[in-house]
């Protein structure tokens, strides 16, 4: 009940901030204007987030779990590429998103310079940690950078890819069209994934969870 209703006022204050910037800008958005339109004090703000910035960013982009992590790093397959973009696009599905307040925040961000750059930085951090589970996944396939010398920019690349798979599932999952689950969409942008790359696409018959 307290987890529940924690998630609660946090989900109002940030839809509360992410209006507010959206219609005043983020410059002329005050934590009081924020406070106000949420109906919490500045304490309570203050607890939750911390900072104007933090609430209009909102949380860090979510990571595979620890268990997804070592599934994908163990894994024995040649579509280092497809089970990369599975393993992303499962945590941000199973994150549970609340689509309406990221279409909203994602513009707010791209109208603020400051908070773009901030961004790009998390999304930069986020890419490091995905090159160092393509790298741990090589390594326990027994490659490594004495028999494979640009091992390290084949990760990269694989990232790099994966991550434009990524943006293009929640683009698609944003679209006003859409038509289906975002598990439907995330199926749908690996199987072209893999058409794409000359793989072949999953069975009909399974699931994401």
């Amino acid at each position: 009940m307290r987890a529940r209703k924690r998630a609660t006022t946090q989900a109002t204050i940030e839809r509360a901030a992410v209006s507010l910037a959206l219609k005043h800008g983020y410059e002329k958005t005050t934590v009081d204007m924020i406070c106000d339109a949420g109906m919490v004090s500045q304490r309570t703000f203050f607890n939750y987030f911390g900072s104007k910035e933090r609430v209009i960013l909102g949380s860090a982009p979510p990571m595979p779990t620890n268990a997804a992590t070592a599934d994908f790093i163990n894994g024995t397959g040649p579509d280092v590429l497809g089970d990369l973009v599975e393993t992303i696009t499962t945590a941000f599905v199973n994150h549970e998103p609340d689509a309406a307040l990221l279409r909203s925040r994602r513009a707010v961000i791209r109208q603020t310079p400051e908070l773009a750059s901030k961004e790009i930085a998390r999304i930069a951090e986020a890419e490091d940690q995905f090159v160092h589970m393509v790298l741990a996944r090589f390594q326990a396939q027994g490659r490594n950078e004495t028999t494979t010398p640009d091992l390290q920019d084949e990760a990269k690349i694989i990232v790099s890819l994966a991550v434009g798979v990524v943006h293009f599932a929640v683009r698609k999952w944003f679209s006003s069209d859409l038509v289906g689950t975002p598990q439907e969409v995330l199926r749908s942008s690996i199987q072209l994934l893999r058409r794409v790359t000359h793989f072949h696409p999953l069975p009909p018959t399974e699931s994401i969870q």
